[in-house]
């Protein structure tokens, strides 16, 4: 059907960041910098870590998810972008804008899944370390990134079926350069409230529930450090988390700061701003940070690009991950 019977228009426009056209090629090539460097890391932690059998365990597994979500997230809402910048043309159709508002949700939500599992897998790591292998076992990391797509896909299903039955009536200016669902939900001249519920319940649970257990999980880690004699043992253990607590922290601290900045300020512009630093920035370091934090990474790296390994010490007992 065609959706103008629904929503009264057939397009919206996506105002990005600035009206200046001046400032056009600066914000185009910084973009399209980031992009292509989120794309080629978190492409390059994918071949690494599939190229090299040492690095085929659970750890990695997650490690690999969270990178090809990466990509995909920052690529469902920049090519856009870059496409109105080059084209000077504000324009997105109704059907694309809710195709990119799905799959920004969908993304999202797996990003916000594979880190609380990837929690779970540090947990037991070193809480649990001599049932480690019988705990992780591949039945059970297929599982989870299983459970972690299902559930994105039905949330995200969910939020577009009801942003399908808003109307759209005069209003079509979307203050952002994606189709965000707050934005998008504001913009309706609709009743909205069913939305909003919906929205505010699954921010709690889909969100914050993740987010108390990755809490969980490392105060069950640091407990567990707390009680190894050494200082040297103690450092050892916690820097098998350090990435990711370092990854978990940019992208909780981020995406709760552009809500924060949004409540405070009351300006769109503001949000569209600092949404760049968890939609664009976030996945862009993550290779870094994996990669610089990670001596098995950078050596499968290294062995990928045929490059000579790094030489050294091999350290028995836990494996540093992310």
């Amino acid at each position: 059907m065609d959706p103008g019977n629904y929503t009264g228009i057939s397009e919206f426009y996506l105002m990005g960041f600035s009206e200046e056209l001046e400032l056009q090629p600066l914000v185009f090539g910084l973009f399209l910098s980031m992009y292509l460097v989120t794309v080629f890391g978190n492409l390059l932690i994918i071949l690494a870590v599939s190229s090299d059998p040492h690095l085929h365990t659970p750890m990695y597994f997650f490690l690999t998810n969270l990178s090809f979500v990466d990509i995909c997230f920052t690529s469902t809402t920049v090519p856009k972008m870059l496409q109105n910048i080059q084209t000077q043309s504000k324009v997105i159709t109704y059907a694309r804008c809710l195709t990119q508002m799905y799959f920004f949700i969908l993304f999202t939500g797996l990003d916000i899944f594979l880190l609380t599992v990837m929690a779970y897998d540090r947990f037991v790591a070193i809480c649990h370390p001599l049932r480690y292998t019988v705990i992780m076992n591949p039945w059970l990391c297929a599982l989870l990134v299983l459970v972690s797509w299902v559930v994105s896909v039905l949330y995200s299903l969910l939020q577009t079926s009801m942003v399908l039955q808003l109307s759209f009536c005069t209003e079509v200016e979307i203050p952002h350069f994606f189709c965000e669902l707050n934005q998008m939900i504001q913009l309706a001249c609709s009743d909205t409230f069913l939305n909003n519920m919906v929205m505010y319940l699954a921010t709690v649970l889909l969100a914050g529930g993740p987010f108390f257990g990755i809490l969980y999980s490392y105060s069950q880690i640091v407990s567990s450090i707390h009680r190894i004699s050494s200082a040297q043992g103690k450092y050892k253990a916690f820097s098998t988390c350090a990435s990711h607590l370092s990854v978990v922290s940019l992208f909780y601290c981020t995406g709760l700061g552009v809500y924060l900045s949004s409540a405070a300020t009351q300006s769109s512009h503001s949000s569209a701003v600092a949404s760049v630093i968890y939609t664009v920035v976030t996945p862009m370091l993550n290779p870094f940070i994996y990669s610089l934090r990670n001596r098995d990474i950078k050596e499968a790296l290294m062995r990928f690009s045929g490059m000579p390994a790094l030489k050294g010490p091999i350290v028995l007992g836990l494996k540093k991950c992310p």
